[in-house]
């Protein structure tokens, strides 16, 4: 078993939880943008604007994005551990994976929220 300390939790149980409740969050708001262009009249600016002005589509939103990153982080994580046995060449994926989610996060958040 490999113990690290870039594992999310330093706990496969923990891990394995996040991936499935992540994948379930991931899979709710999928269900939800599908429903919502299946259902709506007419998707224009305006209306994707006033979905998105509702506060619990920004807290959903949100909740996703934070789904999004400890997902990628716990999958690939698991991958580089598995695959990529050169401690450093390790360490150069798994940072390489963290800045891009950091990224995807901090673009994620400025958009939703405005900031």
């Amino acid at each position: 078993m490999v113990t690290s300390i870039t594992s999310l939790s330093r706990s496969g149980l923990l891990d394995w939880l996040m991936q499935r409740v992540s994948a379930v969050v991931l899979a709710s708001y999928t269900v939800f943008l599908f429903g919502y262009f299946l259902f709506a009249s007419e998707v224009t600016y305006e209306t994707w604007q006033a979905l998105f002005a509702n506060f619990w589509v920004k807290i959903f939103t949100l909740a996703t994005l934070l789904s999004l990153v400890g997902h990628i982080w716990v999958g690939m994580w698991t991958i580089a551990t598995d695959y990529v046995k050169n401690a450093w060449a390790r360490f150069l994926v798994l940072s390489v994976i963290a800045l891009t989610n950091f990224i995807y996060f901090v673009v994620g958040f400025s958009a939703v929220w405005g900031v």
